[in-house]
């Protein structure tokens, strides 16, 4: 791989499938072996962030393979996307769980996040110099 190319999505099939096993495994395990106390709540939370991690990556890194960009994505990007992703989905299901969810509401969240990865993503092009 050269510096100046996204990683081929491939590379990181390994961590999206670890990712993906620990948190599905373990949301199985939460949800079937354990009352729906305030610990295992916010374990429900933590393990769905891993479990739609590991779902997104191997998306998103196809993505910014297919679609590349000035200054090339590196691993660091890809991962931060993934966990925007993550996060988006995990506020979803705790909106849900307080009764606050709405289509707006999720619409307005996912703006939001576009936004602020956009301006990251801003500020990492002006900062490139080849």
């Amino acid at each position: 791989m050269s510096p100046s190319r996204t990683p081929p999505p491939s590379s990181y099939y390994p961590a999206a499938g670890l990712l993906v096993a620990v948190g599905w495994g373990a949301l199985i395990l939460l949800v079937l072996f354990t009352p729906p106390t305030l610990g295992p709540r916010w374990f429900f939370y933590f393990f769905l962030v891993l479990a739609l991690t590991g779902l997104a990556l191997p998306a998103v890194a196809y993505l910014n393979y297919r679609f590349p960009s000035r200054p090339p994505v590196g691993p660091p990007v890809i991962l931060r996307q993934t966990l925007w992703v993550a996060v988006f989905g995990s506020t979803l299901a705790w909106l849900n769980n307080g009764r606050v969810y709405s289509f707006t509401l999720a619409v307005i969240l996912f703006i939001g996040l576009v936004a602020v990865e956009f301006l990251l993503r801003l500020r990492e092009r002006t900062r490139y110099s080849p």
